[in-house]
């Protein structure tokens, strides 16, 4: 963390204490709970009782907030007894577990205090709260269960963000404005992509046919893409034996997200499958293999299940049903860089086509917590050293970051940059010495030796579902015309010149153009105006003077006018666009 990432960090938290401290003068009963900064703010929880706060209260607590820190000059630390603790905090079960939680560990228990609001904390901290604690703003209030368990009580979060100018601020709430009308819930909804039903299950997404088409055309890329370097289809079952991820290391790790399957006759605990590798590697395994079929390639897609918080799930983007777009690749130690500038063209030409710049994180082991990977450390050494080499050579726009990894292997983690600058992760290629050695998986090398191959996990869009929550709030529902659900409405102006458009229409179909005539009893212009709300990008209007000529009126979704064209000059028009992407 730099100088300027560390002074923010400090401001943020500086502000989650102030906003405790004008939450306590407002509601005098809350209890506090933590308050920590996060990557674009900070947040505070608190159990409000019998009284409920909402986000019309955001206002009067930020007043409140403004208030207070006029009367702040510093922040003054005091070391205090776990007894000491005790006393203060005796009207608080929150901070009574937390002192206990501490106390356990030996740690020297502080507290900080700022005018006449004081609390535990460890520190980092403004200088000048008067004077740094200017540019903020409350933002929005969530509920969030007491250290993160469905268990405990429902607390209330509420989320703040603070800048170190108010130009800062300013930008930022910009940017957060553009994002709520590009959420991809919202858009979802209003373009018929996909729905959810309490009756199926939360974090359980269903596909419209329209979605349907979007995702199914970005997986047949996907998987185009793949068997041009040569990966085969294999297919796996939904379930299996929990000895499989024991042996891979997943159950140790995950045990608790993965959903139980009840068989009515078998003993075996199954389980519903959270990811596709050791499947993989099963197959890999079904028979002897040598050094002269590697590197071998597989790919699925597939849905996998995994047992998410119900409070974590949101849209798209945190789901129970994940579908994968998975490849595994087992080759020799030589063939890794080769592996990966395959893998590495794969992604730039993916991303370029879907107009996503990309940066490369590479996701690394902390190696102040060895406890949390499989493996030896020269092993994890080895790998992050090849990885860093690829990176260089490939000229990856890159950084690095510790605690990224797997638990079984580094990866480079490509992060798509949206239209309005946020990162998010896409692309992985993953390295593993790990788990074919677990499952003991061999090839016999050319001097007739049985060696473990390399494991290389590779996913193109990572979660099909995830994807779509990133990609259609990255061009805002504007699809390309290639993805476009659908590609043509033709308007007919009056219900006389509807059997034209009905043609028109058919002769579209005929070269798989996506194709809807509006024949509803409106006007041309509403007509039009509902096609450019879906987002449609081309409208062809026909009346009494298109069909004399055999031509179209076109019309784009931007409002241009395309003029008249021939049906068969729009057509050769179109099918070059979805040809070339565009």
């Amino acid at each position: 963390m730099n100088n300027n990432d560390e002074k923010l960090e400090q401001l943020r938290h500086s502000c989650a204490h102030l906003l405790a401290a004008a939450v306590l003068e407002l509601y005098p009963d809350a209890k506090r709970t933590i308050g920590p900064s996060i990557e674009n703010g900070f947040y505070y929880d608190f159990d409000f009782g019998d009284i409920k706060v909402s986000d019309d209260d955001l206002i009067r607590i930020e007043q409140k907030m403004r208030e207070v820190v006029k009367s702040w000059k510093g922040f003054e630390r005091e070391e205090i007894s776990v007894d000491e603790a005790r006393k203060r905090f005796v009207d608080n079960p929150y901070k009574l577990e937390l002192i206990e939680e501490f106390s356990k560990d030996g740690q020297t228990l502080s507290i900080y205090k700022s005018g006449d609001f004081s609390d535990l904390c460890r520190g980092g901290h403004s200088d000048n709260p008067q004077k740094d604690l200017i540019a903020f703003k409350l933002l929005s209030l969530a509920g969030a269960y007491w250290r993160g368990n469905e268990k405990n009580k429902m607390l209330t979060r509420i989320y703040g963000t603070a800048f170190e100018t108010k130009k800062e601020l300013d930008e930022y709430l910009a940017k957060q404005e553009e994002a709520k009308k590009r959420d991809h819930r919202k858009l979802g909804r209003e373009l018929d992509l996909f729905v959810f039903s309490d009756l199926v299950g939360k974090g359980l997404p269903m596909f419209t046919p329209r979605g349907t088409i979007l995702r199914e055309l970005l997986n047949d890329y996907s998987q185009k893409l793949r068997l041009q370097k040569g990966f085969q289809r294999v297919w796996t079952p939904h379930i299996t034996k929990n000895d499989l991820y024991k042996v891979s290391g997943h159950w140790d790790k995950f045990g608790d997200e993965l959903f139980l399957v009840k068989s009515q006759e078998s003993t075996d605990q199954m389980v519903m499958k959270p990811m596709n590798c050791p499947h993989h590697q099963q197959i890999y395994a079904g028979r002897p293999h040598s050094y002269k079929e590697l590197p071998i390639k597989y790919m699925e897609t597939t849905t996998d299940y995994r047992d998410e918080k119900a409070g974590e799930l949101n849209g798209l983007s945190r789901v129970r049903s994940v579908t994968q777009d998975d490849s595994h690749t087992f080759c020799t130690p030589e063939q890794i860089e080769d592996v990966y500038s395959e893998m590495i063209g794969i992604v730039k030409t993916f991303y370029e086509t879907v107009h996503m710049p990309l940066k490369a994180r590479l996701s690394f082991r902390d190696p102040s917590h060895p406890e949390k990977y499989l493996g030896e450390p020269e092993l994890w050494d080895k790998a992050q050293s090849i990885l860093l080499e690829i990176a260089k050579k490939h000229e990856l726009d890159y950084y690095m970051v510790e605690g990224e990894a797997a638990f079984y292997g580094p990866k480079i983690d490509f992060m798509g940059i949206d239209a309005i600058g946020r990162q998010w992760q896409v692309a992985t290629p993953q390295l593993d010495f790990v788990q074919p050695e677990r499952f003991g998986l061999k090839y016999t090398d050319a001097d007739g030796t049985e060696k473990t191959p390399v494991m290389i996990h590779f996913a193109l869009m990572g979660s099909i579902e995830r994807f779509l929550s990133v990609y259609i709030e990255h061009t805002a529902g504007v699809f390309p015309v290639w993805l476009a659900p659908v590609q043509v409405t033709v308007i007919p102006i009056a219900d006389r010149h509807a059997e034209y458009a009905e043609k028109v229409a058919e002769e579209l179909r005929l070269e798989n153009v996506r194709v809807e005539v509006d024949s509803r009893s409106e006007s041309m212009q509403s007509k039009i105006r509902l096609a450019q709300t879906q987002k449609v990008p081309y409208m062809l209007v026909v009346g009494d003077k298109e069909i004399e000529a055999q031509s179209v009126a076109v019309r784009t979704r931007s409002g241009e006018n395309g003029g008249e064209q021939s049906v068969s000059e729009f057509k050769d028009l179109i099918i070059n666009e979805i040809k070339e992407k565009k």
